[in-house]
């Protein structure tokens, strides 16, 4: 037997209805919002994630998927989505387009790491996209979205937290002041912290570490070195989402974990899903199209995790809607019955009603209990006095009432017993 790879998982029958409900949310979100859908490849050139991403980042250190493909190129299966969007951006010359250009993409990401609940290595996101909007309503209107997605899906418990990692101006600032402050500890520090500390000290916040988490605790925030531009952005986000009636939380310690981020950075979080509580989370990443060969093009964006929201459905006992059901079980006795029953159901199928019939030649015990576990709504048995009249008694499985309905009418019947 050939089991499925570490870090994967099947999605069953079982459980599928459970993912189309929450792809429907994010669906939704995105019409209410006027965003339409984009699909990228699976894979990319590695060059993309080393550019976008950061060649800092614990995913293209330590998580990537990236092989030799056979014709020598360095190939990679996408960690995220942002950076694919913008490359698509680029290339189909979308800057010529009516700005801003709202997107939005539900598709599978890959990274190697530890899996663990809510975290595998074959994962999938639910992201939008905005490109060309430079202003903080941009900013308050992507954070909303999210805001509706997740009160779509019912969940209530989970905060927002928000921060600004200012722009590449008076980040270089708190780039000097971070190496002031890390360099006496750098001794005390893990091995990855000490090679962040010349390529980007920014990066040394976001350490899991604990002896490092326990000295990055005292250093200086980004907050406090935010030039007067990206201060006033910061504020009007604030006012703006206090406004939308949107609760947030300023939480300084927030980096994320991608290098291409600026300015806006939030997250919501959730403490039902074990330590690992980001479900949502983006930022404003207005460098990332001019650092892929675009040109100054602004942007925010958010991803959110569908397994971790499964996760934290799950975790807090908030209801799915109840899985699609057969409208009608159609059993036959014989092969003329069984014959009159496959037609039946599949003319009940080409008006757009979900009937079933037996294909295994059960006996009609058999089949109730089947046409049971499928949870039919209605179930009928055609015999041979049945064949011979035309009709078939339906019962009704709630209450166990019967009605008899000639076969040409059973479509009406059904419409009119929703």
């Amino acid at each position: 037997m050939i089991n499925i790879p570490k870090g994967t998982k099947d999605v069953l029958p079982a459980e599928s209805y459970k993912w189309q409900f929450v792809e429907n949310a994010a669906r939704q979100t995105a019409a209410q919002f006027n965003i339409r859908e984009i699909r990228t490849p699976v894979f990319e050139h590695t060059e993309l994630f080393l550019r976008g991403v950061g060649e800092t980042t614990d995913v293209v250190t330590k998580e990537m998927y990236t092989f030799e493909d056979k014709g020598g190129r360095s190939i990679t299966l996408k960690p995220e989505g942002t950076a694919g969007a913008a490359r698509m951006f680029i290339e189909n010359g979308l800057a010529n387009s009516p700005l801003p250009l709202k997107a939005y993409y539900i598709a599978p990401c890959y990274r190697y790491e530890r899996p663990q609940a809510g975290r595998l290595r074959e994962f999938h996101q639910f992201g939008i996209e905005v490109f060309g909007a430079s202003s903080p309503e941009a900013d308050a209107e992507v954070i909303f979205a999210a805001s509706t997605f997740l009160k779509k899906l019912g969940i209530k418990d989970i905060r927002l937290e928000i921060n600004s990692i200012g722009c590449k101006s008076c980040r270089a600032e708190y780039n000097r002041a971070l190496k002031e402050y890390f360099r006496p500890h750098l001794g005390e520090m893990c091995a990855t912290c000490n090679e962040r500390f010349e390529k980007n000290p920014l990066r040394m916040i976001d350490c899991k570490e604990e002896k490092c988490k326990a000295i990055t605790a005292g250093a200086p925030k980004m907050l406090d070195y935010l030039c007067p531009d990206c201060r006033a952005h910061f504020e009007k986000v604030k006012c703006l989402l206090d406004s939308l009636g949107v609760e947030y939380t300023v939480n300084p310690d927030i980096v994320r974990g991608l290098d291409y981020y600026t300015r806006t950075v939030f997250e919501f979080v959730s403490t039902s899903i074990g330590a690992q509580g980001t479900v949502c989370g983006g930022g404003r990443y207005d460098g990332l199209v001019s650092e892929l060969g675009g040109g100054n093009v602004p942007a925010i964006g958010f991803a959110a995790g569908l397994e971790r929201l499964l996760l934290l459905m799950e975790n807090t006992g908030i209801p799915f809607p109840a899985a699609a059901v057969p409208e009608v079980y159609v059993a036959g006795m014989d092969d003329a019955t069984r014959a009159k029953a496959f037609a039946i159901v599949n003319d009940l199928r080409a008006r757009g009603v979900s009937a079933e019939c037996d294909l295994m030649s059960r006996s009609v015990k058999a089949q109730f209990k089947y046409a049971d576990k499928l949870g039919a709504k209605y179930v009928a048995v055609i015999g041979g006095n049945e064949l011979e009249r035309g009709t078939v008694n339906l019962k009704k499985m709630a209450d166990g009432t019967v009605s008899e309905v000639a076969f040409a009418d059973i479509y009406g019947f059904l419409a009119e017993n929703k």
